[in-house]
């Protein structure tokens, strides 16, 4: 994956051969803790969903790499830089023992690509046009402002199409609660999300 600085991007993920990741709802709130203390110091979450074989999170990168301060000994602090990517890794890494832990797993339990699409970087899109009796009519867009859109809602409306809950909102691992008034969660910045024209 490679992110550039002030871009938009869908990354997510599934379980390798489309098996749960997720088995408790612990194991959502710790994944949750993960996305927070590794994926916060790179960006800004501006929607994410959480599924029992698959995750889904917006962002807006801010800093494609970080300084990191680690305690090696009780004199000694290290400092070192990391990569969002890097970051990425390290949550599915550590994500990964403690399910194998607590599952008696072996084996890999993601995919073995984490994809990320950039949504603000859409190269190769022609406007759309059609042919009437006035001539050439073409539909000039902005993929800019509609693909972020549409990524948006398309994470929302994950548990309502795999069939979990009726409305989205009913889903406790999503940040559609946060948009809709029902918890007041830290981890999305509806500020950023607003820059984008993103509306729930």
């Amino acid at each position: 994956m490679q992110f550039e600085q002030s871009h938009l991007y869908h990354i997510y993920n599934r379980g390798n051969n489309s098996q749960k990741i997720f088995f408790n709802r612990e194991n959502y709130l710790f994944f949750l803790d993960k996305i927070k203390k590794n994926i916060l110091p790179h960006a800004d979450i501006l929607s994410w969903c959480l599924m029992p074989s698959h995750f889904h999170l917006m962002v807006h990168v801010n800093n494609v790499e970080v300084e990191i301060s680690e305690q090696v000994t009780l004199s000694h602090l290290l400092t070192k830089r990391r990569s969002l990517n890097d970051s990425i890794s390290i949550i599915l890494r550590s994500y990964t023992r403690a399910i194998q832990k607590q599952e008696n797993l072996t084996g890999s339990l993601f995919q073995n690509r984490t994809k990320a699409s950039c949504l603000t970087q859409m190269e190769g899109i022609s406007p759309a046009w059609f042919q009437s009796n006035f001539g050439a009519i073409i539909n000039i867009s902005d993929p800019a402002k509609e693909y972020p859109q549409i990524c948006f809602d398309y994470i929302h409306a994950n548990p309502v199409k795999d069939g979990f809950v009726k409305i989205q909102e009913e889903w406790e691992f999503s940040s559609a609660r946060d948009y809709a008034g029902l918890r007041n969660g830290k981890l999305i910045n509806k500020d950023r999300a607003n820059e984008f024209g993103l509306v729930y």
